[in-house]
């Protein structure tokens, strides 16, 4: 029984067919073949050779050029406006948000709360800048300019608004059209110009192949420093019949910035630059009050000086008084 059990299993050991050894040699060489021609593949594609069978230098070559080719620029701006905004001001925050396709707006922020909560909501957005229109006393209109989140960010008083509605201007322009940035040669002349510039080329400036832009420039934002402000405007590019030159046709909005401060962080930090010609609108309104108390006491003062005159004047009888009845 024992040598029956140990001749069944030697033929275990028994060497394969013929026909088995030829099918392995058949596959075999048909691996070598589809190694052969991927080879060749991966050689006639430039792109991919530096990755697979380059140097260290062309692979690192390669790689540079790539980064080099997905740059883009990623501005993307965060447009909020604080509680209690009245009409007006909410018109020219939403003509400001047609000129910038890459921005995205958010719900109101309660005035109590400090603005440095918007740093949060531009991470949670996916914003690096910030434009805030801030509301006071339903009267007052202020707008922080802010890189977040780490800064700098400038305050700045609106004035002289005009918003598209109430000028009807002939200008149009396509809405998500990246514009012309035109700045006044005097945004040269001081550091904190200079960083204003800086500032605005990022905010107003539409990057490239923006999902929501299209790829026209048609027309121009300008900025103009005078009378210690900056001057907004924009402007259509179009051409007369018959002219080869463009031509600028106003579009709107219209609206002026005073500056205030200019702060070293986003919304907060320490001061780089305080503008001595600013006035508070409140002390305006101050002075108008007391020079309309002073105007009002000097009337009275004439009023009781009259008053005086008149009992002070000798009563003079008419003699002819009595005489034709």
């Amino acid at each position: 029984m024992g040598k029956r059990s140990r001749g069944t299993g030697s033929n275990k050991f028994k060497p394969a067919d013929e026909d088995q050894i030829k099918g392995e040699s058949d596959s075999e060489g048909e691996a070598d073949h589809v190694t052969s021609v991927k080879q060749e593949t991966a050689a006639a594609r430039p792109g991919k050779s530096a990755r697979v069978g380059g140097t260290a230098e062309e692979s690192k070559a390669a790689s540079g050029k790539g980064e080099e080719e997905a740059f883009r620029n990623k501005q993307r701006v965060l447009v909020i406006a604080s509680r209690g905004i009245v009409h007006r001001f909410r018109h020219l925050m939403l003509d400001v948000c047609k000129l910038l396709p890459h921005s995205s707006k958010d719900a109101k922020m309660e005035s109590k709360d400090r603005p440095m909560v918007i740093n949060e909501i531009c991470e949670m957005k996916g914003c690096n800048n910030a434009l805030y229109f801030e509301t006071r006393k339903h009267k007052d209109l202020y707008m922080w300019v802010a890189k977040t989140p780490l800064g700098p960010s400038a305050k700045f008083l609106v004035q002289n608004i005009h918003t598209m509605g109430e000028l009807k201007f002939t200008g149009n322009h396509l809405m998500g059209s990246r514009p012309f940035l035109v700045f006044d040669a005097a945004f040269d002349s001081e550091p904190h110009l200079q960083l204003l510039k800086e500032m605005f080329s990022h905010t107003f400036g539409t990057p490239k192949g923006h999902r929501r832009s299209k790829p026209f420039v048609d027309h121009t934002m300008s900025f103009y420093v005078l009378d210690g402000r900056i001057w907004v405007r924009n402007y259509q590019i179009t051409q007369k019949d018959g002219s080869p030159d463009p031509v600028l046709v106003e579009v709107g909005p219209r609206f002026c910035l005073q500056l205030h401060r200019i702060f070293a962080g986003a919304f907060q930090g320490a001061t780089l630059y305080s503008n001595r010609d600013y006035v508070s609108p409140n002390v305006i309104r101050s002075r108008e009050k007391v020079a309309k108390s002073l105007k009002y006491a000097n009337r009275k003062e004439n009023q009781k000086k009259a008053v005086m005159r008149k009992q002070l004047q000798p009563d003079i009888k008419d003699p002819f008084k009595g005489v034709f009845k």
